[in-house]
């Protein structure tokens, strides 16, 4: 269980209780829990006979000796597809907790993820499946192996093949980046690459802080995750970008804008005066769409 708030608007929150009981239906309904033996196999529930059930959500912590690291493959895999994953996905996390800055990646569709290495002795692989379509399932396997010798695979963030993206940029607000000429650089396609981040969406809210704006965004679409955190609600979609120089670019809720720049350790858009940001209009998305498909 996870409570998350953010820096805006805060409600009077909650009061849970919980309490052990015996289980309803057969063992196998039920998943996860911590795999520490050098190697082993992981699946979900109801693998391989039918479907796995709606409405469950499995976490395997993976704990290996502190010298080593953690190889995850899958060998059979057919979750529900979806695009952007989501609805049903297997999420694979570096360390012990759910944490999208530290998320390796996100997955969905029948094609199996390329193979995952940890960077450190500990990973979180998370299945949830929503209350409507189910699929086969996945059976997936690990081993530990020698800190010293890690494989450089890294695998997409969707079904759809993503190149590796950078690991987060420290950018920060400062007087002398806001004394720079207020005009964004290149063009779509010249700005693709270099950003670790592409979506387009609505300015929800917009709050200056210092001599910064920070937004929300309700995410249209999304050209290229790269790190940046998402959060989902039903099928919105939703993130967090800070403008650092609060009017450079200008961004007003209730626009609709596309985004391209860089993405901090909590997994916030983060844009600075040369970013490439502009107002987004249905002619664009054409173009967008192409570049999607861009090799880096």
């Amino acid at each position: 269980l996870q409570m998350v708030s953010d820096a805006n608007t805060a409600g009077s929150g909650f009061l849970a209780v919980f309490s052990a009981a015996h289980p309803h239906e057969r063992g196998d309904q039920y998943c996860g829990g911590r795999l520490d033996k050098p190697s082993g196999t992981f699946k979900t529930p109801n693998w391989p006979e039918k479907d796995y059930p709606a409405g469950v959500t499995c976490s395997w912590h993976i704990v290996a000796p502190k010298n080593q690291i953690i190889e995850v493959k899958f060998e059979k895999f057919d979750v529900e597809r979806d695009n952007y994953c989501r609805y049903d996905h297997v999420s694979i996390f570096n360390g012990a907790e759910i944490n999208d800055a530290k998320r390796i990646g996100k997955f969905c569709g029948d094609s199996p993820p390329a193979p995952v290495v940890s960077d450190g002795n500990q990973l979180l692989i998370q299945f949830l499946s929503d209350l409507s379509l189910t699929a086969d399932g996945f059976i997936g396997h690990y081993k530990f192996r020698p800190k010293k010798n890690p494989t450089t695979t890294v695998p997409p963030t969707t079904t759809t093949s993503q190149p590796a993206t950078s690991r987060p940029i420290t950018l920060k607000y400062s007087v002398a980046l806001c004394q720079q000429k207020c005009k964004r650089r290149g063009t779509l396609e010249s700005n693709y690459c270099s950003s670790n981040f592409v979506i387009t969406g609505t300015v929800i809210t917009a709050v200056m802080r210092g001599g910064s704006m920070y937004a929300t965004v309700s995410i249209i679409n999304v050209y290229k995750e790269g790190s940046l955190a998402i959060q989902q609600a039903g099928k919105t979609m939703s993130t967090k970008i800070i403008i650092l120089c609060k009017k450079c670019p200008f961004i007003r809720r209730g626009l609709n804008y596309i985004f391209m720049g860089q993405v901090d350790e909590e997994g916030r858009g983060k844009i600075a005066p040369h970013h490439f940001v502009m107002a987004f209009k249905t002619k664009n998305q054409k173009g967008l769409s192409v570049l999607k498909n861009k090799q880096c």
